[in-house]
This record gives C-alpha cells, sequence and structure tokens, in this order.
C-alpha cells in the first residue's frame, strides 16, 4: 500500500515562540506553570498577581531560563484590572498566544457558613476574572488574525465537592461550563479552551491552609500513606500537562475537561476526605 501523502506530521509539545499569560503566577501551582512555560521554549510569559514584591522576584528568578518574564500587578476581582492584564501583555510582546487562567481562591464555608459577600468574593475571582480575561484574550487574537489555546484550572471539586467547600465547588462547576461553551463558540476562530479539574495538590498554599486549621504537624506524611500513589500531585506535574494543551500537539483538542487525579470519579473505596 502506497504511504499517504497527507500523512499527519507528529506535532511537538513545545511552546517555542510562544507568549503566554499565567495567573497566579507569583506562587503554587502558578508559578510552576510559568517556570515550565519557560523550559518549554515560549518566548515570552507575563505572570499576574497581587504581590508587586514576590512577582517581580518570580520574573527574575524564571528570567534566567531564556525566556522574556514580565509580571503585571492585578487585583482580579477588579474588570479594570484583568482588562490592563491582556492590554499590558500585548504592548510588551506583541502578540499573544495562550492564557492559562491558574489564580483561584478556596476560602471554605458551608450553605450555612456562607455568607453573600463570600459567596461574591469567589465568584469574582474563580469565574467572572476568567471569563473578563478570556473575552479580552478572544478580541486580540480575532484583531491579530490567529487562533490560541486558554486552559481553565478547575477542580475535582467541581463534581459536587465536600460540604465546606460549597461556594468554591460552585464556582469551579461554573468554570468548567464556560470552558464548554468558550470550546464551542470560538472554534471557527481556532481558539481552543480546555479545562484540568485538579486533585489534591501539593502547594505552599495547601500547607499554609493546614497549619491555619491546626492540623498536626505530621498531618502530610499521615494522609500521604493513605493515598493510593501514596503521595499527593505536585505542581510541576499539573504544569506539564497544561504546556502540553497549549502547544501545537492538541491543536485538534478542545472542550476538554481533564481529571487529574488518582482518585476516581464516581468510584468508592478510599477512607482519605481530602479537601480540594
Amino acid at each position: 500500500m502506497a504511504e499517504r501523502s497527507d500523512a499527519p506530521r507528529l506535532r511537538s509539545t513545545r511552546l517555542d515562540g510562544k507568549a503566554i499569560v499565567v495567573t497566579g503566577g507569583t506562587q503554587g501551582l502558578g508559578e510552576a506553570i510559568a517556570g515550565a512555560c519557560a523550559e518549554a521554549g515560549a518566548r515570552a510569559v507575563c505572570i499576574v498577581g497581587r504581590d508587586r514584591a514576590r512577582g517581580e522576584n518570580v520574573a527574575d528568578r524564571l528570567g534566567t531560563l531564556g525566556c522574556e518574564m514580565k509580571f503585571v500587578s492585578a487585583d482580579l476581582a477588579s474588570e479594570a484590572d484583568c482588562c490592563n492584564v491582556i492590554s499590558s501583555a500585548l504592548e510588551w510582546f506583541g502578540t499573544l498566544d495562550g492564557l492559562v487562567n491558574a489564580a483561584g481562591l478556596t476560602d471554605r464555608g458551608t450553605l450555612e457558613e456562607t455568607t453573600v459577600e463570600l459567596w461574591d468574593k469567589l465568584f469574582a475571582v474563580n469565574v467572572r476574572a476568567p471569563f473578563i480575561l478570556t473575552r479580552e484574550l478572544v478580541r486580540a487574537l480575532k484583531s491579530l488574525g490567529k487562533g490560541g489555546s486558554i486552559v481553565n484550572i478547575s477542580s475535582r471539586a467541581s463534581h459536587g465537592g465536600m460540604p465546606i467547600t460549597m461556594a468554591y465547588s460552585t464556582t469551579k462547576g461554573a468554570l468548567v461550563t464556560m470552558t464548554k461553551n468558550n470550546a464551542n463558540a470560538l472554534r471557527a476562530a481556532r481558539v481552543r479552551v480546555n479545562a484540568i479539574n485538579m486533585g489534591w495538590t501539593d502547594t505552599t498554599g495547601e500547607r499554609r491552609l493546614r497549619e491555619r486549621e491546626g492540623q498536626a504537624p505530621d498531618w502530610f506524611k499521615r494522609v500521604q500513606a493513605q493515598l493510593p500513589f501514596g503521595r499527593l500531585l505536585e505542581p510541576e506535574e499539573i504544569a506539564t500537562l497544561v504546556t502540553y494543551l497549549l502547544s501545537d500537539a492538541t491543536q485538534m483538542m478542545t472542550g476538554s475537561i481533564i481529571d487529574f487525579d488518582q482518585n476516581v470519579v464516581g468510584t468508592y473505596g478510599s477512607d482519605v476526605q481530602p479537601i480540594y
């Protein structure tokens, strides 16, 4: 049989020449994603956060990886700040190729404990900010006549979550729905939108949360011993998946919601009750 002349080529998983915006990029998962983008060959990365000193420090450190790294200070609860993120990145880099909505609030509260103020606070950062950032990026991409890739960091809590994460879980469910809706709406513009439902991950924020809750110092070791694979996820593992979704290797992938965890949704058998 003759070889097909139109046989597909192997697509690169690298980000050579691409310019990416990463929210929450000054710490934890967002910082790991920004670093992974640089290591994958991205030409430029704009990291977004509230702490200017920390953000500039991260930008300086990751800039040694050979990637143009910029920091923009923003309160993602502000529409003006969200719009400024995209306009600033465009001014610096001249173009954009991708957006990672990694920033998010994880404040706790059951149905009865959750105030309207807390509800609105979580929705402002976890849902409204990704909406505004996506809208502004898409407007820019269309004006540039090019496609792009958007990755939303959701959570396994989007499937329902625990009682003490009622509002948080609801925001992640909304983010998943927005991912699907935007993926469908933006196909003709060749803008891809995917999401990752991340599982329990060992971040600095998670450790600080456990300390505030008064967990015993050995909580980390005790929990990991109970997990199927013997440990929590690491930020770098999720960052690797993010760079794959940003790359040309996933040119035909949009509207996908990936459960990235060692526990399988809809199954039972684990006595561990993690808070995602």
